[in-house]
C-alpha cells in the first residue's frame, strides 16, 4: 500500500501544471545522513536522518533481508530505521532503500558482510539457494508462493475446497504467525476450507537438497504433506504419474504419527501397487516440530526426518528409462492439509477435530556449489 501511496504522491506533485516557479513543479531536494549503510554479517538497526524541501516523502525498500519503519517529524523531515537481519549465508548481500519526495529520490545502499559459517545445515558442497523463514508480515510472500484453487473432489475424493488465502466468510487458511506459516482446514457453513500453497511454481529447482520443519495436527481426517510436482508440466502428453511426483513427507491422522515417503512414476506407483514408499513411527510428529528433507541428485533420491534417512531410490536399480525415471527436469515444492480422501479418509473423518493446523517453521533449498 505505501508503495501505490508514493507512485500516486510522486505523480500528483510532478503532473500538476504551472509556471518554472510553480512549487509543484520545482524538484525537491532530499538530504539523508548517510546513503550507505555497512552491517556485519549479525545484522543491527540503523537510523538513517532524512529531510526534504517538498511537501512530503516516503521511503521503499528494495532487499529482503531488512525492513525499514518511518517515524516522520511533519511532512519534511524523520527518520528511517533499517533493520538488517543476521546473514545465515557465507556470502555477502546487498539491497538499497529510495527516498522519495514527489519527482527527487535518494537512494541508500544496504550491504551486508558474508557469514563466517553457514547458519544452517547442508550436505557438503551445498549452498542455500533459496529459503523463507516465515518471520516477517502476516501473509505469504506472493512473489514466492501461489496457492492452488479448487473445489472438494477435484483429487483424491477428498472433502476440502482450496481457497486464495481466505474462505468466503473470511476465515483464513493460511497466515504468517509468531515465525510460522500456518496453515489453516476448518468447516464453514456445509463447506470445508483449507489450503495448499506452492513455492516458486513457475521455476522450481532441478536437484538440490531440500529442507522444512513442521509440525502436523491432529485428528481423524487430517492429511498434511510436503512434496514436489514438476514445473510446466504439459498434462496432455506428460500426465500423471507420467510426470513423477515426489513425496518428501505425508501423514493422516487415523494412522497417528507415522510418515512417510514415496516417489510416483509411470511404472512405479500406487495405483499398480508399485510405488516406492517407507514409512516409521516418530514420537510426538503431532504436536512437535521435525524435519523433513529431500537430497536429489541426477542419479537418487534420498529423504529424510531428523536426520535419518527415510526412502532411498536409485536410478541405475529403477530404471533409466522416462517411464522409470521422470526426475530429470525442475520440480517445485508444495505444502498442503487435505482432509478425507481416499487415504485421509480411509476410515472416515471426525469433523469435532476441527479446526487444524499444519505449522512450518521454515523451507530451505541447496543446491551444489
Amino acid at each position: 500500500m505505501l508503495h501505490t501511496f508514493l507512485l500516486s504522491l510522486a505523480a500528483a506533485l510532478t503532473g500538476c501544471g504551472g509556471s518554472d516557479d510553480d512549487p509543484q513543479t520545482t524538484t525537491a531536494a532530499i538530504t539523508v545522513s548517510q546513503t550507505t549503510i555497512t552491517a556485519p554479517a549479525e545484522g543491527g538497526t540503523y537510523n538513517v536522518s532524512v529531510t526534504t524541501t517538498g511537501k512530503e516523502w516516503g521511503a521503499i525498500a528494495d532487499g529482503s533481508f531488512f525492513t525499514v519503519a518511518t517515524q516522520y517529524a511533519g511532512s519534511q523531515a524523520g527518520t528511517l530505521a533499517i533493520t538488517v537481519a543476521p546473514n545465515p549465508r557465507t556470502e555477502a548481500r546487498s539491497g538499497s532503500v529510495t527516498v522519495m519526495s514527489g519527482a527527487a529520490r535518494q537512494t541508500i545502499t544496504v550491504n551486508q558482510a558474508a557469514a563466517e559459517a553457514p547458519a544452517y545445515y547442508a550436505p557438503e558442497g551445498y549452498t542455500l539457494v533459496w529459503n523463507d523463514e516465515f518471520d516477517s508480515g502476516t501473509e505469504l510472500n506472493a512473489t514466492d508462493w501461489t496457492h492452488e484453487v479448487q473445489s472438494k473432489g477435484w483429487v483424491n475424493n477428498e472433502l476440502q475446497n482450496y481457497v486464495n488465502h481466505r474462505s468466503p466468510g473470511g476465515g483464513l487458511v493460511t497466515e504468517i504467525n509468531n515465525g510460522r506459516l500456518q496453515i489453516h482446514c476448518f468447516k464453514e457453513g456445509n463447506n470445508i476450507y483449507s489450503g495448499r500453497v506452492y513455492a516458486h511454481v513457475n521455476q522450481g529447482w532441478q536437484y538440490g537438497y531440500f529442507e522444512a520443519s513442521i509440525k502436523l495436527p491432529k485428528g481423524k481426517g487430517t492429511w498434511p504433506a510436503f512434496w514436489m510436482m514438476p514445473v510446466g508440466n504439459d498434462w496432455s502428453t506428460n500426465p500423471w504419474p507420467m510426470c513423477g511426483e515426489i513425496d518428501i513427507m505425508e501423514e493422516v491422522g487415523v494412522v497417528p504419527n507415522e510418515v512417510s515417503s514415496s516417489i510416483h512414476t509411470q511404472d512405479y506407483n500406487h495405483t499398480k501397487n508399485t510405488q516406492k514408499t517407507h514409512a516409521m513411527t516418530i514420537a510426538n510428529a503431532e504436536g512437535g516440530f521435525h524435519t523433513y528433507a529431500l537430497l536429489w541428485t541426477a542419479d537418487e533420491i534420498t529423504t529424510y526426518v531428523d536426520g535419518q534417512v527415510q526412502l532411498n531410490v536409485k536410478k541405475s536399480v529403477l530404471g533409466t528409462g522416462h517411464n522409470q525415471w521422470p526426475f530429470h527436469y525442475a520440480f517445485y515444492p508444495i505444502f498442503n492439509l487435505a482432509w478425507g480422501g481416499d487415504w485421509g479418509g480411509m476410515q472416515g473423518v471426525d469433523e469435532s477435530a476441527l479446526p487444524v493446523t499444519m505449522e512450518i517453521d521454515y523451507i530451505r533449498v541447496f543446491q551444489r556449489k
